[in-house]
């Protein structure tokens, strides 16, 4: 397998579950890892790829809702599909206001899981390709110098040239100098590019944060 190759979590203490699911995953070609708690699964490396886990809801020692909120504070962001036998209404909602994917009632249909997880995949995908692009975007504004900064700062808040160079006691040349660097460096096509850019680095308005 490659180590983008997508890979399945599963936590369930119920050795049945996790070998039944384990071997429907590979029938449709799909990776898979099992584990019996949440300590175990917490324990595991992890490949780099996209990933999702299959979790129920009842777990020895912690519950999967009271996982899922854990996994969230420590950084871990993975999308979850909920199993359980034992659903109730303020559960199911609990669990999906805090992001799951899905939350299966046992016995559920083969079908629905794959359709769950094929779902949950999609979003990790989506997800790391942003983080990949976020950060790609914050080493760019890192290779400006303080004062581009403090330029594409304020033209990305709306003022002009001449503004800018009031603003910063500088001549109206050295800003056009200092916005085409600006350009350059984030690899912006335009204003409206290097607008989008700012909001997604989420950038102090001015940009002398």
């Amino acid at each position: 397998m490659t180590p983008t190759a997508p890979t399945v979590f599963v936590v369930d203490d119920d050795d049945l579950v996790r070998a039944s699911i384990h071997g429907m995953l590979k029938s449709v070609g799909l990776r898979s890892e099992t584990f019996g708690t949440a300590q175990e699964f917490l324990r595991s490396k992890r490949p780099d790829g996209p990933s999702c886990l299959v979790l129920d809801v009842r777990l020895p020692g912690v519950s999967g809702l009271d996982f899922q909120r854990e996994l969230a504070d420590a950084g871990i962001r993975i999308p979850i599909i909920f199993i359980t036998g034992h659903a109730d209404i303020p559960m199911t909602v609990k669990a999906m206001k805090s992001g799951a994917v899905e939350f299966l009632t046992k016995p559920f249909r083969d079908q629905d899981l794959l359709d769950a997880v094929q779902q949950a995949l999609d979003r990790d995908r989506v997800m790391r390709q942003q983080q990949n692009e976020l950060g790609e975007l914050r080493k760019r504004y890192e290779s400006l110098t303080t004062r581009e900064r403090e330029v594409m700062g304020m033209v990305v808040s709306g003022m002009l040239n001449k503004q800018i160079a009031f603003e910063l006691g500088t001549s109206e040349i050295t800003v056009k100098i200092q916005r085409g660097h600006v350009m350059r460096k984030m690899q912006a096509d335009s204003l409206a590019d290097l607008v989008r850019m700012a909001a997604k680095l989420e950038l102090p308005p001015g940009g002398r944060g």
